[in-house]
């Protein structure tokens, strides 16, 4: 018999059942701020126009676009085995990177809104054979709802941060009450182990990190022709996933690293696509020529900053340059995942703040496969000997592929902790076709 939810838990249900009259309200609030699908608003209260697919189902969900992109190798090996998928996340740039990457038969749909209603509504519809949550979106109705109907349910690629852990600690029972529930946590590292064990999971296992296993992003081959064409004999930076704060300091290391390369070309690709238009005025203000990708503009000869605003193109600018700024580093997110840049060619700079990705960091920084730049005159040095030296690149690239080598397998690992759930899906399939 589970123990009784606690305090907090019992009353979060009733607030979470209460506020339900006011979701109007929030939805057309989150319209207008373009955070919601007008199309699709009817998913956020469990309710969808597709239908569910015969046979097993596995759910599978994760918060935005880091999370989602983190299961694309296992959706794949799950596809393979004949399983069908649905792919849940909260945002709509998500959501769009769904339609873009992932396989038609691929079922995506918003998560609902944290209500009991709308969750049961949800399940109710799905009827998930199996629920896999990546990284740490615990949504306490959705997990209680599931746990009720049994359905068996995983944290994968768990990650408990440094800012996470201390908060849920004060709260310990809350937390407890929900890790519980799963049938077991498979963490990115052994320090996630130990503390999703400190907070209450029960079978904790260190598999490793999605993210290392992910595979390159596409790049249209027409498209990265063209830029290719348009950009030839410059020298080129890409300051990728860049975060509000950030693009000044960029743009003054480009202003200063224009005196010794004076054909440099900086393309920017904000981490939100809708800042383009924000930053293209900061590059202005700069006194600087930019581009903006959105407006269907390409650098030209006389460009110096490509403000590149658009939705899954990363691959195309990992393609079209050899140096990769990560963002998210030079203020206090947390740093970007560098692998998918480091798997096609590039040699990484980052700022001081890389806690998110602190494993992958420390090793790449050690072996010469990154390197750090906490100032600007820092980044301007780092980017400076990099577009100096290609001996120098090369060595960096050669180090980070070793790197992200040793540190792969989490795919494999995770696939043989999910293997019983999985035998046991097929042998529903089996009965089914019986």
């Amino acid at each position: 018999m589970a123990e009784p939810l606690p305090m907090t838990l019992r009353l979060y249900q009733t607030l979470s059942s209460a506020v339900v009259p006011f979701a109007p309200a929030l939805i057309n609030r989150r319209l207008k701020k373009g955070k919601e699908d007008p199309a699709r608003v009817q998913e956020r209260r469990g309710m969808s126009e597709d239908v569910r697919p015969q046979g097993p189902l596995v759910w599978i969900h994760g918060a935005s676009v880091g999370e989602v992109l983190a299961a694309a190798a296992l959706v794949e090996r799950l596809r393979a085995l004949d399983i069908r998928i649905l792919l849940t996340s909260g945002t709509v740039t998500s959501a769009a990177m769904v339609a873009k990457r992932f396989p038609a038969d691929i079922i995506h749909q918003y998560v609902p809104y944290d209500s009991p209603r709308y969750v049961a509504r949800f399940l109710d519809h799905w009827r998930p054979g199996l629920a896999l949550f990546i990284e740490s979106d615990l949504w306490p109705n959705l997990i209680l709802s599931s746990a009720a109907r049994r359905l068996p349910m995983v944290l994968i690629n768990g990650r408990m941060s440094h800012r996470s852990f201390p908060r849920w600690r004060r709260v310990t029972a809350t937390i407890s009450a929900l890790l519980s529930r799963f049938d077991i946590c498979l963490a990115q590292s052994e320090l996630d182990a130990e503390r999703f064990a400190a907070l209450g999971s029960r079978n904790v296992v260190t598999t490793g990190n999605l993210k290392l296993d992910v595979p390159a992003p596409p790049a249209d081959p027409a498209k990265l022709d063209r830029l290719l064409a348009m950009t030839r004999g410059r020298p080129i930076i890409v300051a990728a996933s860049t975060h509000p704060g950030e693009e000044n300091i960029l743009l003054e290391a480009h202003r200063r690293l224009a005196r010794f390369f004076p054909s440099l070309l900086s393309v920017i690709v904000p981490r939100h696509p809708h800042r383009g238009e924000a930053i293209a005025r900061t590059v202005a203000a700069a006194r600087l020529h930019g581009a903006l990708r959105s407006r269907e503009e390409l650098p030209s000869a006389t460009t110096d900053v490509y403000v590149a605003d658009t939705m899954g193109e990363l691959g195309l600018f990992y393609r079209l340059a050899p140096i990769v700024f990560m963002g998210g580093s030079l203020i206090e997110h947390g740093g970007q995942n560098p692998i998918e840049a480091i798997k096609l060619g590039a040699s990484i700079v980052h700022g001081p703040h890389v806690f998110n990705f602190s494993d992958i960091y420390d090793a790449l920084d050690s072996a010469g496969g990154a390197r750090q730049a906490d100032t600007v005159e820092m980044l301007v040095k780092q980017l400076g000997q990099l577009l100096a030296d290609g001996a120098a690149r090369e060595s960096s690239v050669a180090a980070a592929a070793e790197v992200v080598g040793k540190l792969g397998g989490a795919l494999d690992r995770t696939l043989a902790a999910l293997e019983p759930y999985l035998l046991q899906l097929r042998f529903e399939m089996g009965a089914a076709n019986a």
